[in-house]
């Protein structure tokens, strides 16, 4: 049995290009995610799909029972074998859900993190674990956002990235690639 599992966050059809809230490279993030998703595939380890549905039908994406709110195709999980999949209502993928008992009856004490969006869940899902005692890494370019605007100024996708993945990596996290993980866990 594996103590490390792969946690995906939120890749939902609301965040790619016909979505509601489509962001800034998500296609290319998806297709690393895919590829540790197939890493963790082939050696039968453990694999947590995360999905977000807010509480109420107006929300602006994830709605519930939406097509927007279902997994994205590219990452479905599978029925069998030692997939699961985790609803939560916030952004905090630990909070009022069962993941970490969840996560707990499997003995899992690392965690890989692949999704969206890197300012939101990501981050908050990625600091909630490490303050849990997980040891976590993050595949920076298996995650994505889009743009921000605060205090009337736009800050490009790739800027709000980089801060949270720089933050992350200062002390909650190994930030690295998903080649660079693969290659050391081949």
């Amino acid at each position: 049995m594996s103590d490390t599992a792969l946690m995906i966050v939120d890749l939902q059809n609301d965040y790619f290009p016909d979505g509601k809230w489509p962001l800034v490279g998500i296609e290319p993030a998806a297709e690393q995610a895919a590829a540790v998703l197939g890493h963790f595939r082939e050696r039968s380890l453990p694999v947590v799909h995360i999905r977000h549905e807010f509480p109420s039908a107006e929300a602006p994406f994830f709605a519930p029972g939406s097509e927007g709110a279902r997994i994205h195709a590219t990452m479905a999980p599978r029925e069998s074998g030692n997939e699961s999949v985790v609803l939560k209502h916030s952004v905090n993928a630990f909070l009022g859900t069962d993941l970490h008992e969840h996560l707990q009856a499997q003995g899992i004490e690392k965690l890989v993190v692949v999704g969206a969006m890197s300012h939101m869940c990501i981050d908050a899902a990625t600091r909630a674990a490490s303050d849990l005692g997980y040891q976590v890494t993050v595949l920076q370019d298996a995650c994505a956002t889009h743009d921000q605007t605060f205090n009337g100024e736009t800050v490009p996708a790739a800027q709000v990235h980089a801060s949270f993945m720089a933050g992350l990596a200062f002390a909650y996290a190994e930030v690295t690639d998903t080649a660079e993980w693969i290659k050391q866990h081949s």
